[in-house]
């Protein structure tokens, strides 16, 4: 018997399994089963997928994210802000600021609680990452707007990877970033008349991404919003992104079009993002959603 809990940050769902108590014993290799099993919207419970709660030896708590079809990912921002939610409100820690080892990393998260509730948590999502080995992305050409670069500490010069890339029917001009996984940018008029599904799947699954990629598409309303819609690595358009929230707004401020502080508009609500001048470092702030808990008797058909 497995026990769960469902959490969704603005629609992003994903069950949580704790191991911390060494209650909900799953075996490593069939982890990946379980996810494509449990997120079934038809047959099991649904969600983007699931993330398991593990101990540490590094940080207060071990994050782990299988996506929909089974794949590991590195980083969550929405998974991670429910994960902090959870772990505070089941007693697992009684901190409010937490640290959450990751696949990229050791992220820091502080809690706003009211009324013995979490209802908004901040993550320092860490630096974005410029350098195409690292993304990964497999060319050599760079561009930047002409006007737009950011300095590193070590006042080193650091531009957006882009290129343009046939995708079918269309050429899509393309800026990547990770933030800890790889996500590409492409700005447009309208979000809503993007068919996501026919492209976000090309581009998701390209050659150019040797660990595939995170697809958002961006429109601009001003200098302090964005409306975002995102087609997941492994899960398909989901309802947000935090991760994609994160990246957009780098993109979007070293091409000119943007402030460093910013709300993103998902279809599951708003992400405000801060990309700070003094430290490099990308804020997140949103909300994080307690739907049901539950347990299933039956691990696998």
């Amino acid at each position: 018997m497995i026990k769960f809990t469902k959490m969704q940050g603005l629609g992003n769902d994903y069950l949580y399994i704790s191991t911390v108590n060494d209650e909900n014993f799953i075996s490593e290799e069939k982890l990946p089963e379980l996810a494509k099993y449990l997120s079934n919207r038809h047959f099991g419970v649904g969600s983007d997928g699931i993330i398991i709660i593990e101990k540490s030896n590094i940080a207060d708590f071990k994050m782990r994210i299988f996506n929909s079809d089974g794949s590991e990912a590195e980083m969550c921002g929405n998974g991670i802000r429910c994960f902090a939610k959870y772990v505070y409100e089941n007693k697992l820690t009684q901190n409010k600021n937490i640290s959450i080892e990751t696949l990229c990393g050791i992220k820091k998260v502080t809690l706003e609680e009211k009324d013995g509730i979490i209802n908004n948590v901040t993550v320092d999502m860490g630096e974005p990452i410029f350098e195409k080995e690292k993304i990964p992305v497999l060319f050599d050409e760079r561009k930047v707007n002409k006007n737009e670069t950011v300095q590193n500490d070590k006042n080193k010069n650091k531009i957006p990877v882009t290129i343009n890339l046939k995708v079918l029917d269309k050429i899509f001009n393309i800026n990547c970033v990770s933030m800890g996984n790889p996500h590409s940018v492409i700005i447009v008029e309208n979000v809503e008349k993007i068919d996501i599904a026919k492209y976000g799947k090309e581009i998701e699954n390209n050659s150019v991404f040797p660990k595939k990629t995170n697809v958002e598409f961006v429109q601009i309303l001003d200098k302090e919003n964005i409306k975002m819609r995102v087609w997941e690595r492994g899960s398909g358009e989901t309802m947000a992104c935090g991760t994609g929230a994160c990246a957009v707004a780098v993109i979007c401020n070293l091409l000119g079009l943007t402030k460093r502080k910013v709300n993103v508009l998902l279809r599951g609500g708003k992400l405000k993002i801060q990309w700070k001048k003094e430290n490099h470092r990308v804020y997140m702030t949103g909300s994080a959603t307690k739907v049901f808990i539950g347990k299933i008797n039956e691990i696998l058909p």
